[in-house]
């Protein structure tokens, strides 16, 4: 509750102002591609820069069908949490920027395959 109530919060506020149709304009090609209106990229950027409850609370915050909603949650199921979890892979020894492509590219293609099926 203590991510999602405010991430809930700010999607709302920003919802009425011209921030988030602004974001929505520049990103609604490159998430055409995906099926996806061009404001799920806040959905996607809380999922992978914070964690899955982040995006849980964009996702109440906007208006999404649940076809977009699979696909985002298909999407984030590969990349949730980065940051964190590029740490915890880090001590392990494991190429960190070989892994972080393979994580995006994944969920991007993903996203794409689930567009296409959905």
């Amino acid at each position: 509750m203590r991510i999602m109530v405010p991430v809930y919060i700010m999607i709302t506020i920003l919802r009425y102002t011209p921030v988030l149709d602004w974001l929505s304009g520049v990103f609604k090609p490159a998430m055409a591609y995906l099926g996806l209106p061009g404001e799920a990229v806040m959905v996607l950027i809380l999922g992978q820069a914070i964690n899955i409850y982040a995006a849980v609370g964009a996702i109440s915050g906007l208006e999404l069908t649940i076809r977009e909603i699979t696909i985002l949650g298909g999407m984030l199921t590969i990349s949730h949490s980065l940051p964190m979890e590029t740490m915890v892979i880090r001590q392990s020894g494991v190429p960190v920027k070989a892994l972080l492509a393979l994580r995006i590219g994944l969920s991007l293609i993903s996203g794409l395959i689930l567009n296409l099926l959905l």
